[in-house]
This record gives structure tokens, C-alpha cells and sequence, in this order.
């Protein structure tokens, strides 16, 4: 009787588990769609997102901007970005245009992200 029920246990987790997995997906790719839709659509907002920076030129003039998820995962591809080139790249808070997840156009920089 109690190796019927731990199997019971394991297997309600299991299901608990996957439906949790499904509906952590479904919620993942209905904002990546809502995204670009919006981008489709040309749908501009105003919104602080983290961005990644780069820098050209001697006074540095921004030539490029990159909508970034996570502070982190910016300073990532920063570390990566100045490896490979000789640019200035800067991690930082923005108040931005975007359309879907693309940044149009910077408002103004809010803050540097060490």
C-alpha cells in the first residue's frame, strides 16, 4: 500500500509539474507575440527598458542602441561586444520609443548599470 502511494504522489508532481511548465510557455510566447504584433503594426509606447549602448568616435557619439531583458544578460553581451570590437559599449536604464521589443528612439539615459 505505501509504494502505491508514493508512486500516486509522484505522479499528481509530475502533472503538476508540466502544467506549470505549459503555462509558464504559453504565457512566454503570447508576450513574444503580442511583441510583434505591436511591431507589425508600427505601435510606438514610451517605456524604461535596459538597453546596450554603443559608442563611436572621438567626441563618443551613439550610433547604436539594443533592447536588452535584464541588466544582466546586458552586461553579458557587453563583456562579449568589447572583446570583439574596439567601440565603447555601456549597459544602461533608459526611457525609450519602442515598437514590439525594439528600441526606436532614446529619450534620455536615467542611469549606468555597473
Amino acid at each position: 500500500m505505501g509504494k502505491i502511494k508514493i508512486i500516486f504522489f509522484l505522479i499528481i508532481g509530475f502533472i503538476g509539474y508540466k502544467g506549470f511548465i505549459a503555462f509558464k510557455n504559453f504565457e512566454i510566447g503570447t508576450s513574444n507575440k503580442m511583441a510583434e504584433i505591436e511591431e507589425v503594426a508600427g505601435i510606438e509606447k514610451k517605456k524604461e527598458v535596459v538597453g546596450l549602448l554603443m559608442y563611436l568616435g572621438e567626441p563618443p557619439k551613439m550610433i547604436e542602441h539594443l533592447y536588452m531583458e535584464s541588466g544582466s544578460k546586458c552586461k553579458d553581451l557587453k563583456s562579449i561586444a568589447e572583446e570583439n570590437s574596439n567601440a565603447i559599449y555601456e549597459c544602461a536604464r533608459l526611457n525609450a520609443v519602442l515598437t514590439g521589443k525594439k528600441i526606436v528612439k532614446v529619450i534620455d539615459k536615467l542611469e549606468v548599470i555597473q
